[in-house]
């Protein structure tokens, strides 16, 4: 009796597996990779390295160098410098009155208003045909994301 109740029991537990397997997910296919021609620096795409030249003028010691008019006076510097898309200076950023950087006011003058030059000991050397009185007149420049909201 115990032989039949097992031989009638192994198909039925046979069966258990694959109903199992029928009602899992079918697992999801993964899009075959793509081959591809290895990754490689060519010409184009190589960095190519500048050295600086006597004439160039670096913004690290341009910015802060002090600017002067006709008369000598000093009547500002230079805060910050302003490029276009094309990366070609568009404006300088001046800095007017004040001490220390407190309560300085930003005007930002065409790049063809200031002059830079450099002295003998090849500090850069900036002048500027107006006064301060001008620059104080003049429009201030915010910086974007610096506009007080409305």
């Amino acid at each position: 009796m115990r032989l039949r109740s097992l031989l009638f029991a192994l198909p039925l537990l046979a069966g258990v597996p694959a109903l199992a397997q029928e009602s899992a997910p079918a697992p999801k296919q993964e899009p075959a990779p793509i081959a591809a021609q290895p990754a490689t620096l060519n010409d184009d795409l190589r960095a190519k390295f500048v050295a600086q030249a006597p004439e160039d003028v670096v913004a690290s010691k341009l910015i802060g160098t002090s600017i002067r008019n006709g008369a000598n006076e000093t009547i500002g510097s230079v805060a910050d410098v302003v490029f276009d898309d094309k990366r070609a200076v568009k404006s300088y950023v001046v800095s007017v009155g004040g001490f220390l950087g407190l309560n300085a006011k930003y005007v930002a003058v065409a790049p063809e208003t200031l002059k830079l030059s450099r002295k003998d000991g090849g500090a850069l050397d900036a002048v500027i045909e107006t006064d301060k009185d001008q620059l104080r007149a003049a429009p201030e420049y915010v910086y974007l994301g610096s506009q007080p909201k409305k």
